[in-house]
């Protein structure tokens, strides 16, 4: 009962006299993020982290156990399975737009040895955090809280990140942080690899050329975002994700086994459990937007807890020569009673306008609908 008088002063804020935005630039100029909120010992969180009502309904609902996000196993793919696991990987990113998948190639030495390499970054003294802290979306390696924190005048959510942009599968090694510099190098090698394979399977998933993906040079450039979900006095209060959907071809996410990850799948939110071992796929807006709604890019968001959570997001982009390419509904799929759902857009327009207004809740695919 106590939440509501809280949600609904964040939500008064002019009849309150809160100064939301003096105290996010307060907050913004330590540059220690979400952690140093924590570290500092703080009983009670910010007013800005404050969820309304009507996002937190059903936090704890995990729906019931028959709802289960589905596990493909990679084992075989190139051999006799590969029809069994095409079928799994059309079922599951027509019907939920994620799903885990095992024997994936990613040693599991290294999946663990990754985890680490973010809880190092972000449990360092926060004045060696705050030398990588920024705002700055072209910079190529940096540390925020909520990118979208000085744009979206909703709820901020509970989590800090580390970003990394391999521009054409490219970075300077030396930018990386020394803490971090070894695994994350060895990582995004083997997230360039699985991303080829789950490439193949998923354009003979739409009943395409296994090289068109590829082809049209879509998942060429990776967002690295490693995620550092604090500990939360107030979990009951806040968000560390709220609902949204990638705005990306594809993401691959590491999650260790702390839990909160859930997706909207027949009106209930759904647990996204940790598996050993497992990498969570989930179709991007763009993928959702060339196969014309056959896959779809569903709502997904984090709780938060009483321990620190922490997820690695790998998202794939279009190379920079094809930033301004215009990608639409794929011909092959279209016929006279599956016409284009969705106009031709480019991944800078779409950015745009995704950038514009954050983590909304709201589908980052309704302006371009035909």
């Amino acid at each position: 009962m106590e939440v509501i008088p809280e949600v609904r002063e964040f939500n008064s804020d002019k009849v309150s006299g809160y100064d939301r935005a003096k105290e996010v630039k307060e907050f913004d100029e330590t540059k220690t993020g979400v952690k140093g909120l924590v570290d500092s010992g703080v009983l009670k969180i910010p007013k800005f982290f404050i969820h309304p009502q009507e996002s937190l309904q059903n936090s704890k609902d995990t729906s019931n156990a028959c709802l289960q996000v589905p596990v493909i196993d990679l084992e075989g793919f190139e051999g006799c399975r590969r029809a069994e696991i095409i079928d799994g990987m059309r079922a599951a990113s027509g019907m939920w737009g994620f799903f885990q998948v095992v024997h994936h190639g990613v040693p599991a030495r290294l999946l663990d040895e990754m985890l680490k390499g973010v809880h190092r970054f972000h449990e360092q003294p926060k004045e060696v955090r705050a030398e990588w802290y920024s705002r700055d979306s072209k910079q190529l390696v940096r540390y925020f809280c909520n990118g979208d924190l000085l744009v979206n005048k909703d709820a901020a959510n509970w989590r800090d990140t580390l970003a990394f942009n391999f521009q054409d599968s490219q970075l300077d090694k030396e930018l990386i942080p020394e803490v971090c510099r070894q695994v994350v190098s060895e990582y995004i090698e083997h997230m360039i690899t699985l991303k080829k394979i789950l490439a193949e399977l998923l354009s003979e998933a739409l009943g395409l050329q296994s090289d068109y993906l590829d082809s049209i040079g879509c998942m060429e450039t990776e967002s690295l975002l490693c995620h550092y979900y604090p500990a939360c006095p107030e979990p009951d209060l806040t968000l560390g994700a709220t609902k949204h959907a990638d705005p990306s071809f594809l993401t691959i996410l590491l999650q260790d086994s702390v839990g909160g990850l859930q997706v909207l799948h027949q009106n209930h939110w759904v647990d996204v459990p940790s598996l050993q071992g497992a990498l969570v796929i989930n179709i991007g807006d763009f993928i959702q937007l060339i196969s014309n709604d056959k896959f779809r890019s569903v709502e997904h968001r984090v709780l938060v807890g009483g321990e620190p959570r922490v997820s690695v997001a790998c998202l794939f982009y279009p190379s920079s020569t094809n930033r301004f390419t215009q990608y639409a509904p794929a011909k092959e799929l279209l016929t006279e009673k599956n016409p284009p759902r969705y106009r031709a857009t480019h991944l800078s327009e779409f950015m745009s306008y995704f950038k514009s207004r954050g983590l909304d809740g709201n589908s980052n695919l309704s302006p371009f609908k035909l």
